[in-house]
């Protein structure tokens, strides 16, 4: 056997090991917020050692950016699978809608981790490495579903695409994390089901907003 075949085992088993851990930060800082959150407790459900967690990450803050980057690596990577291509504009758009929405339920981890460092004012976001890589191809890929719908006549022209994920992810973020409060102040039954509709209906939203006549006087 090759030195490199014997290193395979062992790169699987790091690899293995830090997606443990990084799975176990995800679900404490967002349960527990930066403040409260426990290397203890990452450690005993990822089934390692508190000096194993140092090794691979560093001290909690280190441990905190490499969960928050990786929660917004797993979205981008979700939404660079949507096969836009292959879709008309109308129903990428309307697909990047639903997709958003239900990672934000699926995932009640990201909702939560963009809050708390909100609450934190943003001082680990701009410390992480590549940030604005993570983020380009899905810029790109908005800003090549609005070219095509302006060439087909189904969207105006000048729509920034930043903008427009902006908008959208705005429209599926605020019921998710704040479900438990509309449904108190406003005695409205936010489950999955209703989630969804409302997805749909503000991918329904974005698409009329889209139209080349949008804004056109009555």
């Amino acid at each position: 056997m090759s030195d490199t075949e014997k290193t395979k085992p062992a790169r699987r088993d790091a690899a293995a090991t830090q997606r443990r851990i990084l799975d176990a930060a995800l679900t404490e800082f967002s349960t527990h917020g930066h403040g409260g959150a426990r290397i203890d407790r990452i450690a005993e459900a990822a089934a390692v050692s508190k000096p194993m967690i140092y090794s691979y990450f560093g001290d909690k803050e280190e441990l905190y950016k490499a969960a928050l980057k990786e929660s917004y690596v797993q979205i981008r990577q979700g939404e660079r699978a949507i096969d836009t291509d292959h879709m008309t504009p109308e129903e990428a758009i309307r697909e990047l809608v639903r997709f958003t929405m239900d990672h934000f339920i699926s995932k009640p981890w990201f909702t939560s981790m963009l809050n708390t460092e909100n609450l934190r004012g943003g001082v680990a976001v701009r410390e992480i490495e590549n940030l604005s890589d993570i983020q380009s191809p899905l810029i790109v890929q908005i800003g090549e579903i609005l070219d095509r719908g302006v060439a087909e006549g189904s969207f105006r022209k000048g729509i920034d695409p930043t903008e427009l994920y902006i908008t959208i992810a705005s429209l599926c973020f605020f019921p998710v994390s704040n479900k438990h409060t509309l449904r108190v102040v406003f005695e409205t039954p936010i489950n999955e089901a209703w989630l969804m509709r409302h997805a749909a209906e503000a991918g329904e939203m974005v698409i009329r907003y889209l139209r080349p006549d949008a804004g056109a006087a009555s």
